[in-house]
């Protein structure tokens, strides 16, 4: 009798799992959580940097003394500098000349200045102001002032700028070296073009 209960259980058995077929055991595959995406930004200012300028200009000597009127002028010559990127700003100081060349009364003249850079990192646009010493010679005199100003500069590529400025330079009680008077203010505004190679 026992032969035959286990001979039916097992027949039991075998039939139901005949007729419902093997269910696999189902298993939760783990989500795949992405990485966090990381975005590296190509806006980085910082670094070394020379380059050309060209642009116009034009003086005023006001209404006091013996000079001349110091008219327009074409502006030209070469710039060099540093600035370090913070994230949203950027620092730096810069050296350049220019040489000038007065439409009359002057013979052509050097111009050189020495500025700190402050800029809002833009990505591949970065506008600034400027901020430092000039000092101007032509002909007969010469004369240090406060020059300042503002532009931008925008990436052609990582190591290729250009840009445009416009800036002034104040000059005080210009002295005339021929004839010893001073007493005019010399007052100039210059607005140039702008190429850099980032080292």
């Amino acid at each position: 009798m026992k032969k035959v209960g286990y001979a039916a259980l097992v027949s039991l058995v075998a039939g139901g799992a005949y007729a419902g077929g093997y269910v696999p055991p189902v298993v939760e595959q783990p989500v795949a959580v992405p990485p966090p995406v990381t975005t590296v930004s190509d806006s980085d200012w910082t670094g070394f940097y020379a380059g050309l300028q060209y642009g116009k200009g034009s003086g005023d000597l006001g209404n006091r003394g013996a000079l001349a009127d110091f008219g327009d002028y074409d502006g030209y010559g070469l710039h060099a500098g540093y600035q370090r990127d913070l994230g949203r700003f950027v620092l730096g100081g810069e050296l350049d000349y220019n040489k000038i060349s007065p439409d009359e009364n002057y013979d052509d003249g050097d111009l050189t200045r020495l500025r700190l850079r402050a800029g809002a990192d833009m990505g591949r646009f970065l506008p600034y102001v400027t901020l430092g010493a000039a000092k101007i010679s032509v002909d007969d005199f010469s004369e240090t002032g406060l020059t300042y100003g503002l532009g931008a500069d925008f990436k052609v590529t990582e190591r290729f700028t250009v840009g445009a400025e416009y800036s002034r330079s104040d000059f005080k009680d210009v002295l005339e070296d021929e004839t010893g008077i001073s007493g005019r203010d010399l007052d100039t505004d210059l607005v140039q073009l702008r190429a850099s190679y980032r080292f």
